[in-house]
């Protein structure tokens, strides 16, 4: 665990209170000290310990963030940009103290070109919102994280999602940026172009940097049309083993399923007890197909193929657009679910990411290692794509329960690693994955990361105690 102690200061209480002073006089009530706002915005959905800021701000405009930059930059403040709070790897925490960024009132859909399948928002929007504005226009964003997260934090933490076998993630989303650099300058990374080979890629270079070289200020998004047909469904395993050969089978048949989901036997019964569901207790496939019908209808007669050579089965339709809407909002829940299975304990959720053909192997091991170690630990995953999640619930005030969740979580990461896979999917480095970069990437390509960081963010003051190890 993240030690809780004092935070460490690169200021002075002088530099603070100049900090303060400026903040106060420009944004009025949208600035603040107080001790619950400050609080609320540092990381509480984890079992990381909060670290929460000095300050919180709340800007309108880009060039209101640019302001705020300026003004910590002059004086050695770091700055926490902060979106809806919804990351699980302490992306947001204040280890340093600092000011957190608030950007939820920039939240405003700029403009969406239909004809160009791309929209332009700022930060703060959130991915509901967007799909409800885009509806009527028979267009959708599909990138889904579990919490309703804003675009600003999807795209600085590289989020993924249900969609994401089928869609890609934020990487392949995401168009071009505005972003406000350590210094205060503001930065376009890329014109509406689908591709351009002008230049290095600073898109990617921002997305999923977590806020460590810039605060975004505008995304471009590329969206898609909503499906003719979407049909979904469900079909239970044996085992966790045979769900995911299944899965393996499925995507190297080269069959177009837009969701495919990996839920346990545990984490099945947190979902009917949590979201009122009634399925059987066993490990469990929700899927979903996008197309036209008869499209739609044939990739989902072939998946039941697929799983009885598994021996999975049978597979069934949830026919209604209310009983598909219920199944992906249990699923979008599986948090919430899995901390309900034991009240009071703390949801430890961690991710891990393999390739495909490793993946049934890497999950079997892992559910033998909880099973061995005795802790509470549901899985479910976006298994489509390698990637799957597991989601301990622990007494943090017990030392040999915190010790054997930490002894666990290594040897997760351990095996994905050794099975060519990463250490985070979607979750993000944050400073709950910082241990493990060395040992992902080697010393080279960390070093490679800090000269980038060096070069943009000389003084430190970006989202600092974040990615990189101590």
């Amino acid at each position: 665990m993240v030690d809780s102690g004092e935070n460490a200061r690169r200021y002075t209480a002088d530099d603070l209170g100049l900090v303060y002073d400026r903040l106060a006089t420009r944004f009025g009530s949208r600035f603040s000290t107080g001790q619950a706002l400050r609080d609320q915005h540092a990381s509480v959905l984890t079992w990381l310990p909060p670290q929460a800021p000095d300050g919180v701000v709340f800007p309108e405009s880009e060039a209101e963030v640019a302001e705020i930059v300026r003004v910590c930059a002059d004086h050695d403040v770091p700055v926490i940009p902060y979106g809806t709070g919804t990351g699980l790897e302490g992306h947001v925490n204040a280890p340093e103290g600092g000011i957190s960024i608030d950007t939820s009132r920039m939240n405003a859909i700029v403009a969406v070109h239909a004809e160009d399948l791309d929209a332009v928002v700022q930060p703060g929007v959130t991915r509901k919102q967007l799909n409800d504005y885009l509806r009527d226009q028979g267009l959708f964003f599909p990138i889904d994280p579990g919490a309703d997260a804003s675009i600003g934090g999807m795209a600085a933490t590289r989020a993924s999602g249900t969609n994401a076998v089928r869609y890609g993630t934020m990487k392949d989303n995401v168009l071009s940026l505005r972003a406000v650099l350590a210094n205060g300058e503001i930065i376009a990374t890329a014109s509406r172009a689908k591709k351009s080979s002008a230049g290095y890629d600073l898109t990617r270079l921002l997305v999923g940097s977590e806020g460590t070289l810039g605060v975004i200020t505008e995304v471009t998004l590329r969206l898609h049309g909503i499906p003719e047909a979407i049909s979904a469904g469900i079909c239970p395993f044996a085992t966790e083993k045979a769900a995911c050969d299944a899965v393996i089978a499925t995507i190297q048949s080269g069959l177009a399923v837009a969701r495919i989901e990996l839920l346990d036997a545990l984490m099945v019964k947190a979902a009917n007890a949590y979201s009122g569901l009634d399925l059987p207790e066993t490990p469990m496939l929700f899927l979903e197909f996008h197309g036209s019908e008869a499209g739609v209808a044939e990739q989902a007669e072939r998946f039941g193929e697929i799983a009885a050579d598994c021996g999975g089965g049978p597979f069934s339709w949830a026919t209604k657009p209310e009983e598909r809407t219920k199944l992906w909002t249990a699923r979008h829940n599986a948090y919430w679910s899995g901390a309900a299975l034991r009240p009071g304990g703390r949801s430890v959720a961690t991710d891990v990411c393999v390739p495909l053909s490793r993946l049934a192997e890497c999950v079997a091991e892992t559910r033998r290692d909880i099973d061995e170690t005795g802790l509470i630990a549901p899985i479910v995953g976006h298994v489509g794509d390698g990637n799957f999640h597991v989601q301990p619930i622990i007494d943090v005030d017990d030392p040999r329960e915190v010790r054997a969740c930490e002894a666990f979580l290594e040897r997760m990461v351990t095996r994905a690693l050794a099975m060519g896979g990463t250490c985070t999917g979607e979750h993000g480095v944050g400073q709950g994955k910082r241990k493990y970069l060395k040992a992902e990437h080697g010393e080279a390509a960390l070093a490679a990361m800090r000269a980038i960081k060096q070069a943009l963010d000389p003084k430190g003051i970006m989202n600092p105690g974040k990615i990189f190890p101590d």
